[in-house]
């Protein structure tokens, strides 16, 4: 089978019984968040930089919009927009639909991130690509748009000059009954300004991170037919330890990045306090983690969710006769999902106090979380005597120096209860009675 067929065959496949040539009506689509014109757009076009905002008027503008003139001109641009009411296929369709576009777009034609929302109302971001085509000839493009609007759940929309320096029109794509493709509104691009929170910010509860058993429990139930090993998590997860609001004996979690030294610090405190000492994920999930960390966000942050009411019933069994060191928890699942979620600087992160950094209300909260810190060249220099294959989320951290900031800083917010810092640099020794002092100290051992 031809490449390109293959990546069709994928996008049938993320979309699950919906086939090519079902008709879609993108008004139909976006009338969920009411009028396509009152939404404002977000474009990513580099990590480093802040996103570019505009929004939509049905009269003509004659505003001048100098700030557009690296977006719009130098080639032509689309905007590809995903959405469904079916949250596992959108998810899924996004991801495929990323894949089909870097392999079958001519060379010269750009990928940026998009975002249409509106202003802060939560679940209203339809995530999106923006394509900026370079080629001399927009043929190989706009057939692929064409296609796409054949069966899938896109928006589609062309931007062109509004015939003056700095103005623009955003054109948007339909297909009609005889399923032909034209242009059926034309939009004026006008400037907005930033929103009060990221736009990705929107969405982060109950899409990147998880505040109960049952609404991570519901996106496994809801991709059994789709995720192969989704029924055998759930099985295990049937089988967990309930669990109280309170522990006999204190729950100490040690968090970080990888190489900051948590299984030498865990496995030294097991021995000086005569702990249990789990970890998180716990082991019996192990066979679905590759699985699972190929999946697209919403499945994969709901799958380590699980992982966390897993090991709060081993840790209530545990803690019933003696102290638990934990091997990271909540916090590792919430502060990687909110750092990924966020594009851009670390300012984009809400801010402290957000709902979004609060404590799950029917996980089992620990007695102290310890957060080990280490200078950056430190640890990369620790990672690469390791010599182990890393996660993609490692690489990640490595590669991208606003990933890492972004991490770290939301591992300081989360709330209930707020990390404990502590300097990993010195000797292993030095950070194990330093830890040791904490844990008497706080949890009265």
């Amino acid at each position: 089978m031809a490449r390109g067929k293959i990546i069709w065959s994928m996008l049938g496949h993320a979309f699950g019984s919906l086939k090519v040539g079902t008709s879609i009506n993108s008004k139909r689509i976006m009338s969920r968040f009411g009028s396509w014109s009152s939404c404002v757009f977000s474009v990513e076009l580099d990590k480093k930089s802040d996103p570019i905002y505009f929004s939509l008027q049905d009269r003509k503008c004659n505003e001048f919009l100098q700030g557009f003139i690296n977006v719009f001109s130098d080639g032509k641009c689309y905007s590809l927009h995903v959405d469904s009411n079916d949250r596992i296929q959108k998810a899924k369709f996004y991801a495929s639909l990323k894949d089909k576009l870097m392999n079958e777009l001519p060379s010269d034609c750009q990928i940026h991130r998009v975002t249409s929302f509106q202003p802060n109302v939560r679940e209203s971001v339809i995530k999106g690509y923006f394509l900026k085509d370079f080629s001399k000839s927009s043929v190989a493009t706009e057939g692929i748009l064409k296609e796409l609007l054949h069966g899938y759940p896109v928006v589609v929309c062309s931007y062109v000059s509004g015939g003056g320096d700095g103005q623009f029109l955003q054109h948007l794509w339909s297909r009609t009954e005889s399923g032909n493709v034209e242009v059926t509104a034309r939009y004026s691009v006008v400037s907005a300004e930033a929103p009060d929170y990221h736009p990705s910010t929107l969405n982060i509860i109950n899409s990147d991170v998880f505040y109960s058993f049952e609404d991570a429990y519901s996106v496994l139930e809801e991709c059994g037919d789709v995720v192969p090993g989704s029924r055998a998590v759930l099985e295990l997860v049937d089988q967990r330890l309930q669990t109280g609001e309170k522990t006999h004996h204190p729950v100490v979690v040690i968090e970080g990045l990888d190489a900051t030294g948590k299984t030498t610090l865990t496995q030294s405190l097991r021995e000086a306090l005569g702990a249990s000492l789990l970890r998180s994920p716990p082991q019996c999930l192990a066979p679905w983690r590759g699985l699972f960390d190929q999946e697209p966000p919403l499945l994969r942050r709901a799958f380590y969710a699980l992982g966390n009411y897993i090991t709060a019933g081993q840790i209530g069994q545990e803690a019933t006769h003696t102290p638990v060191i934990v091997d990271r928890y909540w916090h590792s699942t919430a502060a990687y999902a909110i750092a990924t979620a966020v594009g851009g600087k670390v300012n984009n992160l809400p801010e402290g106090g957000s709902e979004v950094y609060r404590w799950p209300g029917d996980l089992l909260q620990p007695s102290l979380v310890i957060l080990l810190t280490l200078d950056p060249q430190e640890r990369r220099r620790r990672l690469r005597g390791r010599g182990q294959d890393k996660t993609q989320e490692e690489e990640e951290l490595e590669a991208d120096h606003l990933f890492r900031l972004k991490v770290e800083e939301a591992y300081h917010r989360i709330e209930g209860p707020p990390c404990v810092t502590v300097d990993a640099s010195p000797s292993q020794d030095q950070v194990l009675q330093q830890v040791l002092l904490l844990i008497r100290d706080k949890c009265h051992l």
